[in-house]
């Protein structure tokens, strides 16, 4: 595998068939809209400049940009006063796990950081080299979009976990959000973890759960909540154990929540299902499908050597 290759797909993909409207558009803002010393808020809602920093035509240039990149899935942003309202409210699961971590200095890694919402606030802790990594392109353009006006100092990677051994460098501390479930092999996924990991590196990650004390996992039949591609939920004791084999100690479980409609849900500005879609209509502590309804577990760990 050769990472240089890798990389330019991101370079590629600028003229696929389906991306490239969407990469014209976001050129076009570039070209037009340049700014400077405008007012940047890093906080729940990340908010960017004010309407009157636009001219008319800027803003609804600007608006027909935000509007082509739909669905936004994390966030939520003010663009000079234009809300994008995402499905997920990313603050609530940024100021849950807010507390546990400090990357002042550290070399870090998004595995899965869509279009970089918890990249942006992590910036406050003024790491040493922030990447993220996500194969998504519609995730990579959103980031784009938003980078052209707060000039955040990330690198974005279109690459996935799997890619992290053949990395031209390791990490600090990586989190990865909401993609083990997404895994075939969940202990394959957290080795390729530690291998990427500087010496005491450390993990924070959030993944499905399932409640009992057995070292057993969930793994639904064809979809879970409609997704498809979801494979194992485990128990606490079955992750713990995935943990443990993959080669992280000092294992904390930082929180546990059940995923509620405050959190996800319809909007304009995202895809025509959500969370209420996904439940059973007559029982909403399960899913669609007759499982449990959907539980995360927040987990921080360290590289055992």
């Amino acid at each position: 595998m050769n990472l240089e290759e890798l990389k330019n797909k991101k370079i590629k993909c600028q003229q696929w068939k389906n991306v490239k409207p969407w990469w014209d558009k976001i050129q076009e803002v570039k070209e037009t809209i340049i700014l400077s010393d405008i007012k940047i808020d890093l906080g729940d809602c990340i908010n960017i400049g004010k309407k009157n920093d636009l001219s008319n035509e800027e803003f609804i240039l600007l608006k027909q940009c935000a509007k082509v990149l739909i669905p936004w899935r994390k966030g939520p942003f003010n663009l000079f006063g234009l809300e994008i309202n995402s499905e997920w409210q990313s603050n609530l699961k940024y100021n849950l796990i807010r507390p546990y971590f400090n990357l002042k200095d550290k070399i870090v890694a998004d595995i899965g950081c869509n279009n970089a919402y918890y990249m942006f606030r992590m910036t406050e802790d003024k790491p040493k080299r922030l990447v993220g990594f996500d194969p998504a392109p519609l995730a990579m353009l959103q980031f784009e979009f938003i980078n052209h006006f707060i000039k955040a100092p990330i690198t974005y990677e279109m690459l996935g976990v799997e890619h992290l051994d053949i990395y031209n460098h390791k990490f600090d501390f990586i989190f990865m959000l909401g993609v083990l479930y997404h895994r075939p092999d969940p202990v394959g996924t957290l080795k390729s973890l530690a291998r990427g990991l500087n010496k005491n590196g450390e993990i924070l990650i959030d993944t499905f759960m399932i409640e009992g004390k057995e070292e057993v996992a969930l793994t639904p039949d064809k979809t879970y909540s409609k997704i498809p591609n979801i494979y194992f939920i485990p128990t606490i004791n079955a992750l713990k154990n995935w943990l443990k084999r993959s080669g992280f100690c000092d294992i904390q479980i930082l929180d546990t929540v059940l995923t509620k409609s405050n959190e996800q849900r319809k909007t304009s500005w995202s895809f025509d299902q959500s969370l209420e879609d996904f439940l059973d209509p007559n029982d909403s502590s399960k899913t669609i499908e007759g499982y449990p309804a959907p539980k995360r577990v927040y987990v921080k760990a360290r590289k055992y050597k």
